[in-house]
């Protein structure tokens, strides 16, 4: 969502005084000041909800001087789940500390550096007339995430209950796909189901939102939660030339000798991704190295796929082993591979745009069954990953089952077997079912 954001003003004020805001969030990158709701973009009298540039969630009003300050001490540095947050405001309350109430997977948040609350009966600017509620933007900062499930209720404090509910299986705080709540006179519910139109109002009041930039849909969802690379997992070694993350963590562009893994690892089962490699032969760019890692803390001995070194072969690389000329045709830009894991039997496949194998078969792939020659000891998950070994730039892009690489969408439409994800090829193989790393998916393999 960065640079992009929805916004509405009301033509009527509501209730300023007491209102609730629900909402689902995923972040990608960290760090920044990432706004959630802002009202007024930085001119008192303004409002604004937002990740600090240290991690932690503000909550603040400002008329000219500070009305409310509510800030925590824990940080929100998980980049892996879906965090569910409600922000239950009424200002009628006669203790302080009732007024702004906030809840975090269904469970009230007390601990905070710093807890300024408003004084009783105060108005706020949400819910009143001709003032532009943003979301995702206030002033120069955007959200950079996800975001599901957005309610303004208009005239009720809400605790978290109304929206969100414990799993009776997994003991995961969940959705509430349709609450029974009151929205009021500016109350709305964005489902972001629409992907034409993001600013629909579910709520039954009509209250549609203008969408400012370009957004993207995902099928990543507080349900189900998908694979992605993870800003948090890349080289450790220095401050400059780390790589970088976009497009939901999907996208990566490295720029030196670093290396970068994925949010969710496997350790038994059969599972598929896509990825995207933008440059060629000609482009003096960098070669990278891409598979599962044994140990998803960066080691190209402890990986299972290919690279690309200068010249027009991929290399096959299996532990410290690799073999030149993998796929018997040269490097072309844009080319996508297909990674068919099979952890049950020790083996990968990989196919080159649907129709070259590794090994020039599908049958062959890469097998470390009889056991894999590493740098490291540490075994039992595999994770996706990706490495440079040049400091010329990359850009590339990693298809987990969101249907894009990069903002572009696939041009098939191919779900796994469970009727997860959406990839440019069949996650089926040679009568084999291979499926998309994403929550269903492993729980479905936990609790069979």
């Amino acid at each position: 969502m960065a640079s992009t954001y929805l916004s509405r003003t009301p033509a009527s004020t509501g209730n300023r005084k007491t209102f609730t805001i629900s909402c689902w969030l995923k972040r990608s990158n960290l760090g920044g000041g990432k706004i959630i709701t802002g009202i007024n973009d930085g001119a008192a009298p303004y409002a604004r909800i937002f990740f600090d540039t240290n991690d932690v969630l503000k909550i603040e009003d400002d008329n000219g001087s500070t009305i409310t300050n509510i800030v925590t001490n824990r940080k929100f540095r998980d980049v892996s789940a879906w965090y569910h947050l409600v922000i239950a405001y009424d200002t009628t309350q006669a203790t302080a500390s009732d007024r702004v109430k906030m809840y975090v997977n269904g469970v009230q948040e007390t601990s905070f550096s710093s807890s300024t609350y408003p004084s009783q009966n105060f108005d706020t600017e949400y819910n009143k007339a001709s003032t532009a509620l943003n979301i995702g933007k206030f002033s120069s900062s955007y959200y950079d995430g996800q975001m599901a499930h957005f309610h303004n209720i208009d005239g009720t404090a809400y605790d978290a209950s109304a929206f969100g509910q414990t799993d009776a299986t997994t003991g995961i705080w969940k959705p509430k796909t349709a609450p029974s709540v009151t929205y009021g006179t500016n109350g709305f519910f964005l489902k972001f189901e629409n992907s034409g139109a993001f600013g629909t109002d579910s709520s039954g009041n009509a209250n549609n939102f203008s969408v400012n930039g370009t957004m993207t849909q995902t099928v990543d969802t507080p349900s189900n939660v998908f694979c992605t690379m993870n800003p948090l997992g890349k080289s450790p070694t220095g401050t400059t030339g780390l790589p970088t993350f976009s497009n939901g963590n999907n996208t990566v562009a490295m720029s030196s000798d670093t290396f970068a893994y994925s949010t969710l690892g496997v350790s038994s089962g059969k599972w598929y991704f896509e990825f995207k490699q933008t440059e060629n032969t000609a482009d003096n760019e960098g070669y990278p190295l891409v598979g599962i890692n044994t140990t998803g803390i960066g080691s190209a001995g402890d990986t299972i796929g290919f690279r690309t070194p200068s010249g027009t072969n991929y290399r096959g690389q299996l532990g410290t082993t690799s073999v030149d000329n993998a796929f018997l045709s040269a490097r072309v830009a844009n080319d996508i591979f297909g990674f068919y894991i099979d952890l049950d039997n020790s083996t990968l496949i990989i196919h080159k745009n649907g129709s070259t194998y590794m090994n020039t078969g599908y049958e062959s792939g890469l097998d470390w069954s009889g056991g894999l020659t590493t740098t490291n000891s540490q075994t039992g998950f595999y994770f996706p990953y990706i490495q440079s070994n040049t400091a010329n730039a990359f850009t590339d892009h990693f298809n987990f089952g969101n249907g894009y690489f990069g903002t572009t969408s696939v041009s098939s439409g191919n779900a796994d077997a469970n009727g997860h994800g959406i990839f440019e090829y069949s996650p089926t193989l040679g009568g084999t079912d291979y499926f998309a790393i994403c929550t269903k998916n492993i729980n479905a393999q936990e609790y069979s």
